[in-house]
């Protein structure tokens, strides 16, 4: 036996494991996407997957769900890998109690993201809040602000929870990359002269690729499916600014229970979150991306 049938061999229970936890309810979806169950006089089945999308594409709820989304992934996936790239470079550094450090780093990553939210949504509360307090406190505010009731602030507001769930995340994604980064590639950037800029710029983000590329594909597919952070710390709200498109096809499925229309909406979500994907797979795999 080869080696490499070996390898998918070891691989072949967890591949089964994940065809069934994963591969059957989307399968489902995707049915459900292209049947409508009604019932007149008994109950038949309808094939009505183009009509549930067309319906789709004049839905202007599901096109603001979809650009809440968009402005959430592009927002939050953005400053978490500039945040963790700072991160993992100073715990990258030699400095005594560097171990426990990076313990507490990895410890909002570690914590329950709806008791994270929970957390949140009572320090950016307008009456009791910590947030408030502190900044009138401190005079920067003269009034108690409703943060979580203004759609601008609200979405900061749910950005800026992600980013400390999750840039620790990123962080030890990066610092794994750097640590596999040679020495001797490093030194060599110092004798030819390099400053600690262009040391950075030209050796160290280059060799560094791989892992940001890692970290930015398993955040934006994170993030764009972003439920439970949302569910629990805005509701979708005000007046939808906040929904996305895991939240409005779970208000599809469990509230208005229309599962052939959310899972359309589910279904047509993950198109869109799969095409900027392979593009930056594909663009990778060209070598653009330096």
């Amino acid at each position: 036996m080869s080696a490499a049938r070996g390898r998918l061999l070891l691989l072949a229970p967890a591949a089964l494991l994940i065809g069934v936890v994963v591969g059957l309810p989307v399968l489902r979806v995707l049915q459900l996407s292209f049947t409508r169950v009604e019932l007149q006089q008994g109950i038949s089945e309808q094939w009505a997957g183009l009509e549930l999308y067309g319906r789709l594409w004049q839905d202007s709820r599901y096109w603001t769900s979809l650009g809440n989304t968009s402005v959430f992934t592009g927002a939050s996936v953005a400053l978490e890998t500039a945040l963790g790239v700072a991160f993992a470079l100073v715990l990258h550094q030699r400095f005594r109690g560097r171990g426990a450090l990076r313990a507490v780093v990895l410890l909002p990553w570690a914590l329950p993201t709806a008791v994270m939210a929970l957390a949140w949504a009572w320090i950016f509360n307008d009456a009791f809040g910590v947030a408030n307090d502190a900044l009138r406190r401190l005079g920067v505010l003269e009034h108690p602000v409703a943060w979580l009731g203004e759609s601008a602030t609200a979405m900061a507001v749910l950005v800026l929870a992600d980013m400390w769930k999750t840039t620790p995340f990123v962080a030890l994604v990066v610092l794994a990359g750097l640590q596999g980064i040679p020495e001797s590639a490093l030194e060599a950037a110092r004798i030819d002269g390099l400053t600690s800029w262009q040391r950075f710029r030209f050796v160290v983000l280059p060799l560094l690729t791989p892992a940001l590329l890692v970290a930015v594909v398993f955040r934006a597919v994170q993030a764009y499916g972003a439920f439970d952070l949302v569910y629990v710390m805005t509701g979708g709200g005000p007046g939808g600014s906040t929904e996305t498109v895991s939240l409005y096809s779970f208000q599809q499925y469990f509230r208005y229970l229309d599962f052939g229309y959310g899972s359309a909406v589910a279904t047509q979500g993950v198109l869109f979150a799969l095409l900027p994907l392979l593009l930056l797979l594909r663009w990778a795999q060209r070598g653009e991306v330096r």
